[in-house]
């Protein structure tokens, strides 16, 4: 069953100590990070809460970013203007807390990050990711992502394709 959460830009009135998803990495980000990169304007974090609730059920940040064209597959290049780089928006980090689990919120996550991205004033081409194991290339996989073929843990969706998954 999925729970309810609302998803909203990370404020000091948020617990961020009590997160623990289990990488202990993606936790620290949260605790000791994700405010300062926030605050400079590095990449925004977004939580996700249970309403009228501080918890943090989940988050992800997201940031710009850019890709050189030629790592992009050929068939996919040679539809796009010849520009060495071609702009991109960058899931940072994207963490579920362990009793949150099981619920659909890493999806609910990652469709925030895509509906932000489609609507975001600056163009952007496609959405990557950085996976951190090969539980999170397969999660990213079931949404559509693509493995840049020189980077495998680096995926990509156009946000053309991520725009058709809303329209179905």
């Amino acid at each position: 069953m999925t729970d309810a959460f609302v998803i909203e830009v990370l404020s000091s009135s948020h617990d961020r100590l009590a997160f623990t998803s289990g990488s202990e990495v993606l936790d620290r980000y949260l605790q000791s990070q994700a405010s300062q990169d926030v605050r400079r304007r590095i990449s925004n974090c977004f939580v996700a809460v249970p309403p009228a609730s501080t918890i943090i059920a989940g988050y992800y940040t997201l940031a710009a970013s850019s890709i050189p064209l030629t790592d992009l597959p050929e068939e996919l290049a040679n539809r796009l203007p010849r520009y060495p780089v071609i702009p991109a928006a960058i899931i940072g980090r994207l963490a579920v807390d362990r009793q949150y689990r099981r619920r659909g919120l890493g999806a609910a996550l990652l469709f925030d990050a895509l509906q932000r991205t489609m609507r975001a004033d600056p163009a952007v081409f496609t959405l990557i990711v950085d996976a951190k194991d090969d539980d999170a290339v397969a999660f990213y996989r079931r949404f559509g992502f693509l493995p840049f073929a020189s980077r495998a843990m680096s995926l990509y969706l156009p946000i053309a394709t991520a725009a058709k998954l809303f329209e179905s």
